[in-house]
């Protein structure tokens, strides 16, 4: 195999292209075969493995830097680098990060995991270069999806400044930009790259700058180039109009030409943008079928591309899917707003119900909650499902927008917490401590799909402000419906009273393990008092001055960073008393949890089923 020969990423300069094609194929087979075992993002990493052989072929990227967006499409870059051999452990507990990171390897030069951000971080890199005077490439490799990001053209305004080289590859794999123009194509790269374009242009502009020609012929000029460029390079105009040089469509799966638009833009001294046409899941035929559903795909069948299904529970996004369309077809003011997100949030019903009402805005969370916010201002219920991590993108905009003007404006806060495989970057750690410092911010937390389906109802129909309901990953909590009453605003719930001398207060899936936690102990006579908080802004003062005249141990668990946390809020209100109360938590104390299977994360962390129990034993038995 030519795969086995890479020892160091410089030994693909040395293969022909013939055996750069054969290393391309290896290289999928290696990335199928692994995430058929690990689950990841297979569909578009496999979409890429073809320009990552050509970058490496181009490129010395112990010096030159390159910059994924989003970067769940560089496993083949990890493979090809220094990665290899570790490869089989990419997303697990203690193994390779699922994106890019640059403490795991000196190829790495910038940490990803959100959208849009590359363009911002390349930039970056070329003017420290530049003020450094250092030599050396960047490139940054965007998708089209990520363009749909304000962040990117905001970055892409600022690299029209910039006096050298810089190359943007567009990772066109879904959207349709442009024509190809081949033949035609072909020639404009040689003659707009070459010295002379470049000179005649400068000339032109000067001309144009200055006095010598009147008014009248600088207009036609002007219109004569006009539309020379769109005949000749329409595809690439909304790049040509921001002064940043555009080459392609190319090929994204010839090798060959790839390399050759790569040396091309190296000699080039200002910003160029090189766009490939790729096909996401190339190699892999279940992947090019249904590109959505190997986006992010859980462990699979190689030969079927069907899931290995190890639990056919329901999850709390699945309650929400449900829950959404029966209250939308009662009321016709409901609507839905997501970022790139239709399938993961669960709104794929919704929108096949309701197409009308139905807003995917692209990866703009931040627009997504300013549009949200004025059409609660105009009489609807809009309802903003997004993601926790991807929600921080948002935060001034919730502040502003929705908050500060009191909209109506519903947010489902999924994949809250803990999130396992995905990681640093992906982890929900942090929505509890920023959004409950907002003013007019509601926050609930449901125990059980009996209650979430009650908070969803309340939100839409009962509080005028914004909301929000926040909810983890994966299969929803069962039990406890007998325990489930209407809900009060603000008010926590008692699901059950001890004699001994503890109460703990939680949240969400907790109060599921905390009462089987109990069931297991009242044998041995170590069972307590457990608290569904329900609301964590606002939280239930009242409940908390009863357990203080009923018990002096309190202990809270809570999924989130302890900075800003209710825990710390909770513990404040207490310490203010000044009461002789022991009080007792598990939380996240402000650190980045690391990617990993769910299990191992929880347990170092102390959110194990196990951990707490022990800490409860432990807690009951000190005196």
């Amino acid at each position: 195999m030519i795969l086995d020969k890479i020892k160091n990423p410089n030994d693909i300069k040395n293969l022909s292209y013939s055996e750069l094609n054969i290393l391309s194929n290896e290289t999928r087979d290696m990335i199928i075969d692994v995430i058929s075992n690990n689950g990841g993002h297979l569909a578009s990493s496999l979409g890429v493995v073809d320009l990552t052989v050509a970058l490496l072929k181009s490129f010395d990227f112990s010096k030159d830097k390159i910059i994924w967006d989003v970067g769940h499409q560089s496993y083949a870059y990890k493979i090809l680098t220094d990665r290899k051999d570790s490869f089989s452990t990419i997303r697990k507990y203690g193994g390779l990060s699922g994106f890019p990171k640059i403490n795991e390897s000196k190829y790495d030069y910038f940490n990803t995991g959100h959208s849009s951000t590359s363009i911002s971080a390349g930039l970056g890199y070329c003017y420290s270069r530049d003020l450094n005077n250092d030599d050396y490439k960047v490139v940054s490799i965007i998708g089209d999806g990520s363009l749909t990001g304000g962040m990117a053209f905001e970055a892409l305004q600022n690299v029209s400044k910039l006096k050298s080289n810089y190359i943007i590859v567009l990772n066109d794999n879904n959207m349709s930009i442009s024509k190809d123009f081949g033949g035609i194509r072909h020639a404009l790269l040689g003659i707009r790259t070459s010295y002379r374009y470049r000179k005649i242009k400068k000339i032109l502009k000067k001309i144009f700058e200055s006095n010598i020609i009147g008014i009248y012929i600088k207009k036609f000029l002007i219109r004569v180039l006009n539309i020379i460029k769109q005949v000749f390079v329409s595809q690439g105009m909304f790049f040509e109009n921001l002064d940043i040089m555009y080459l392609g469509p190319v090929d994204g799966h010839n090798i060959k030409d790839i390399c050759k638009y790569f040396e091309k833009a190296k000699s080039i001294n200002s910003p160029v943008v090189i766009h490939l046409k790729t096909i996401k899941g190339k190699g892999y035929d279940p992947a090019i079928k249904d590109p959505e559903k190997f986006h992010g795909i859980s462990p699979f069948n190689i030969e079927t591309g069907e899931v290995i299904k190890k639990d056919n529970s329901k999850t709390w996004t699945d309650i929400f899917s449900n829950k959404i369309v029966e209250l939308a077809n009662e009321n016709d003011k409901i609507c839905c707003i997501t970022a790139a997100m239709e399938i993961g949030t669960g709104l794929k019903k919704f929108h096949q119900n309701f197409p009308n009402r139905f807003f995917d805005v692209g990866i703009c969370e931040q627009h997504a909650v300013t549009f949200a916010s004025s059409m609660a201002l105009n009489g609807m219920i809009p309802v903003v499902c997004i993601y926790s991590t991807f929600l921080q993108r948002s935060f001034d905009q919730i502040i502003h927008d929705v908050s500060l003007q009191s909209s109506h404006v519903v947010f489902m806060v999924d994949r809250a917490g803990i999130v396992g495989e995905d990681g640093e970057t992906h982890n929900g750690e942090f929505d509890i401590a920023y959004l409950k410092m907002i003013p007019n911010m509601t926050i609930m937390t449901p125990m059980n799909e009996k209650e979430f389906g009650m908070m969803i109802e309340y939100a839409i129909n009962d509080i005028d402000g914004p909301v929000a309901i926040r909810y983890s990953r994966g299969k929803a909590s069962i039990g406890l419906d007998d325990k489930v009453t209407k809900l009060e605003y603000g008010k926590a719930l008692l699901i059950n009273e001890s004699k001994n001398n503890l109460v703990v207060f939680a949240f969400g899936n907790y109060v599921n393990i905390l009462n089987n936690i109990n069931t297991e102990l009242k044998k041995i006579n170590k069972d307590f008092s457990i608290i569904n908080l329900r609301f964590i802004k606002p939280f239930d003062k009242s409940i908390v001055d009863d357990m203080i005249k009923k018990y002096s141990k309190f202990y809270f668990i809570e999924e989130g960073i302890y900075s800003g946390s209710l825990t710390q809020e909770i513990e404040n209100y207490i310490f203010s008393k000044n009461l002789n109360v022991k009080i007792y938590h598990t939380v996240i104390n402000d650190t980045f949890i690391e990617h990993g299977d769910m299990n191992n994360i929880l347990k170092k962390y102390n959110f194990s089923d196990e951990t707490i129990k022990e800490k409860i034993i432990n807690i009951i038995d000190n005196v």
